[in-house]
């Protein structure tokens, strides 16, 4: 149920909310992928125009993976290199349609705790939306931001001027769309989705953020991130951000920058970390076995609890800036993909009406 609440409660163990990209369910099936209607770029195995982002970033080759998937290789320029982006054209792309970035969490989509297999969300619920849906694969631990400098193990890492500079400017030539653009983002990329849509104003109409963490630069929040990316990515967040006492924390804190984010449309959902209806033994969200049902409730539930804490705190502040938001604060739930597969269907209106759909 979607509702209004505020409820007071403690930042819980960073190294237990770090775990974040760990958590994921069993693969659920997905409906078949129906053709496209009157689809050029899939009857004719063409994209419509070979464009390049002002940095000179392009899309190298395309391969058309079914009557309705194009996987895009697209060199980065900021990064100096190559990445898959998974893309479901819309239903009926007889005109130009808008676009859904949907973000993985902490693996980048590069592991198996993806949307695709994890949920039937893409094939599923948005195979009858006239929507291009865009899955970038790659960025694992760097939360989609621009690094201070490369690192020995993450490499260089500059998705900020990837998902605002590069990228959106070849989707809309490749594919012919109208240029009106949505994100949404689960766990680490709660926290993305709402940076990148205060990068650019405008360019990300609507934004939801499911269990994910909007404060970065308080001391809870960047033992958070250490932890996330230095333990569980091998990174070097000093290479990310810098010391603890670097400007770039702040400048890359959602909830200190909550202002930007007035005229997008936003939804901000998460559970309370006490086990809910998806966290039973061999339930087809959770993790295998007595060890797998453990780790999702324990693990889970503390980081659950963790983001239910910052999601709140970014009620408060939106709150105070006279920013309209719709939130889901669920009484129950764990960190895990049954909640986020229905936090997406719940946040479909608010995203729906950023893309004019």
């Amino acid at each position: 149920m979607i509702r209004r609440q505020f409820r007071r409660g403690g930042l819980r163990t960073a190294a237990v909310f770090a775990a974040t990209a760990v958590l994921a369910g069993v693969v659920v099936g997905a409906g078949a992928n129906t053709a496209a209607a009157d689809d050029p770029i899939i009857a004719k195995k063409t994209l419509l125009a070979d464009p390049k982002s002002p940095d000179g970033s392009n899309i190298e080759k395309a391969t058309y993976r079914d009557n309705r998937s194009i996987r895009l290789y697209v060199h980065s320029t900021a990064m100096n290199n190559t990445f898959p982006v998974d893309v479901q054209r819309p239903a009926d792309a007889s005109t130009p349609r808008p676009t859904l970035y949907l973000l993985n969490g902490a693996g980048g989509g590069q592991d198996d705790a993806s949307w695709q297999k994890k949920t039937d969300i893409v094939n599923g619920f948005l195979g009858d939306k006239n929507v291009n849906v865009v899955q970038p694969i790659g960025g694992k631990w760097s939360y989609y931001t621009d690094w201070k400098q490369d690192d020995p193990v993450l490499g260089r890492n500059k998705w900020k001027t990837f998902f605002t500079e590069e990228l959106p400017p070849l989707i809309n030539g490749a594919l012919g769309t109208n240029g009106v653009n949505a994100i949404a983002g689960l766990s680490t990329s709660g926290t993305s989705v709402l940076n990148l849509a205060i990068t650019k104003p405008g360019l990300y109409k609507s934004a939801a953020a499911y269990s994910g963490c909007a404060q970065t630069s308080d001391p809870a929040g960047q033992e958070a991130v250490k932890l996330t990316v230095n333990t569980w990515g091998g990174g070097d967040v000093r290479n990310m951000y810098g010391d603890d006492k670097d400007p770039m924390w702040a400048a890359n804190d959602p909830y200190v920058h909550a202002d930007k984010l007035r005229g997008t449309s936003l939804y901000i959902s998460s559970g309370n970390g006490l086990p809910g209806q998806w966290d039973g033994m061999d339930g087809p969200y959770t993790l295998p076995g007595p060890y797998g049902l453990a780790n999702q409730l324990v693990i889970g539930g503390v980081i659950e609890s963790a983001t239910n804490y910052c999601s709140h705190n970014m009620q408060t502040k939106l709150n105070s800036l006279g920013i309209p938001a719709t939130y889901n604060f669920r009484s129950t739930g764990t960190h895990s993909w049954g909640y986020w597969h229905d936090d997406f269907i719940n946040s479909w209106p608010v995203l729906a009406h950023g893309l004019g759909i």
